[in-house]
């Protein structure tokens, strides 16, 4: 299977599948002697980890990262380094529950990509649906928490601003909120909507969709080129690779330098980053693995019924919020280091 990489000079590889062994990523193209410690790493997958509320799948993975490669200890420091080789992170599948599948292995679920790959590939992984699983995102999370040391002066944060047709009260935005409740979103009180509300789409065996906002401050005017190399584009692309998102939006959400009397582009012009804040909004669709029966197809083409059983996200937006930070980390790393390549600075 190709196209499992992205990016050009801060380079992301994802690897394995949901009922496999582990997952894991190389990141290459990462600069040496940036302080790095499986830590920094753990940080970030702590928060995307599945099983720590009722809302999520209640599969329990540790999500333990380990750096393989890629670093060793600063002899002047004594702190562990980045080598500026490619960085190799691994991490153990441990709760696997593949029987859970065997009833849906020759059926394809709606809305999932059941159908698309094996009419792709001839053959697919029905065991909680191998590199289309959204498991396969700890691997990005874990990318974008290099990413983030590589441009430590800028901050990207992400939030759930709507479920199903709840949103949230913009004007009670704060930021401080989000790592409170267990949806990442801004709003106290749209969080207490957003439990009762999805406890009911719990209980009926459904799912639902949701909108991540995410915002990265501190990025300079400058990054990101024209025409072929928008940077805007290339977050779009970034989030629309995250499984189950359908659609991306960017926009409409200094000192000595120009004011701009409002931010609708979301801090990028002509594909190039105006050293505003970026804005950039994504829809995750419903969960496609429900416990409500549907009509579809078997691998035959012969109507049937399908109920998938095991452990679900209800809405696995909510564990997107980290996903897409990631995403955007990864893309503004990649140009930062692109912006320096070609004009030094």
């Amino acid at each position: 299977m190709s196209h499992n990489s992205f990016g050009l000079l801060f380079r992301v590889t994802t690897f394995g599948e949901s009922h496999g062994a582990g997952i894991g990523c190389v990141v290459d193209g990462c600069p040496p002697r940036i302080p790095l410690e499986a830590a920094d790493i753990q940080a970030e997958l702590d928060r995307r980890r599945p099983g720590v509320s009722r809302f999520t799948t209640q599969r329990r993975e540790p999500d333990e990262a380990r750096i393989l490669s890629g670093v060793m200890i600063d002899e002047t420091t004594g702190r562990q380094v980045t080598t500026g080789t490619p960085i190799g992170i691994f991490i153990d599948n441990v709760d696997q529950r593949s029987k859970d599948y065997g009833e849906i292995k020759d059926k394809y679920r709606p809305g999932h990509a059941d159908y698309a790959y094996e009419a792709k590939y001839g053959i697919r992984d029905y065991r909680g649906g191998g590199r289309a699983s959204a498991r396969e995102t700890a691997a990005r999370v874990a990318a974008g928490a290099i990413a983030r040391k590589v441009t430590p002066d800028v901050s990207v944060r992400g939030a759930l601003v709507q479920m199903g047709k709840l949103k949230i009260d913009r004007t009670r935005w704060d930021w401080d909120e989000v790592g409170r409740n267990p949806f990442f979103t801004p709003d106290a009180a749209a969080a207490e909507r957003f439990a009762d509300y999805l406890d009911d789409i719990r209980k009926a065996g459904s799912s639902i969709g949701a909108v991540i906002e995410v915002v990265a401050e501190g990025v300079p005017a400058g990054w990101g080129a024209p025409i072929y190399g928008k940077l805007d584009a290339e977050i779009a692309a970034a989030l629309m690779g995250i499984n189950a998102v359908k659609g991306v939006e960017i926009g409409r959400g200094n000192d000595g330098q120009p004011r701009f009397l409002s931010n609708h582009a979301g801090g990028i012009l002509g594909g190039i980053s105006t050293g505003q804040p970026i804005v950039a909004r994504f829809a995750v669709k419903p969960t496609s693995s429900i416990l409500a029966p549907r009509r579809t197809v078997t691998r035959a083409i012969e109507d049937t019924e399908i109920v998938t059983k095991g452990r679900h996200d209800p809405c696995v937006g909510i564990r997107a919020v980290p996903v897409g930070e990631a995403m955007v980390a990864c893309v503004l790393a990649d140009a930062f280091l692109r912006h320096r390549g070609q004009v030094g600075a």
